[in-house]
């Protein structure tokens, strides 16, 4: 028997009617990359991918314990965030990391931390000349 109720109802209107609405728009780039990270399946393809090189569809549902539909949805994924590329060779597509989406994640962080560190810098300088203890 199906489950009935006020929360069935909502998850099938929510999810079936509202486009997504990204809510953070100071990610700018690196918002996309976070998110399709957020998963853990795509996180693990993207991790087999870097540590074995390039794969099929089918090579990848042999090492991650997930349908080749799925692996396929997750990849179309990582590769509108740039972090996935791929080539046709004949029937197949053989699937890659690409270093554009992990490039705009690292300068996203790396204006976090440059950020962070000058913070750092401005209150050593205080403290050093006396203006706080």
């Amino acid at each position: 028997m199906r489950a009935s109720g006020p929360e069935t109802l909502t998850h099938a209107l929510v999810s079936g009617s509202l486009p997504f609405v990204g809510t953070y728009g100071l990610l700018e780039v690196a918002g996309p990359v976070l998110d399709a990270l957020g998963d853990p399946t795509r996180r693990a393809i993207l991790e087999t991918l870097r540590r074995g090189g390039p794969s099929s569809v089918g090579g990848l549902a042999e090492r991650i314990p997930v349908s080749r539909p799925a692996i396929s949805q997750h990849l179309k994924v990582l590769g509108a965030v740039g972090l996935v590329d791929h080539e046709s060779r004949g029937t197949r597509n053989i699937y890659r990391v690409d270093r554009t989406g992990l490039d705009e994640l690292r300068a996203w962080l790396d204006r976090f931390w440059d950020d962070a560190l000058e913070a750092y810098a401005d209150h050593i300088r205080r403290t050093e000349s006396g203006g706080e203890q």
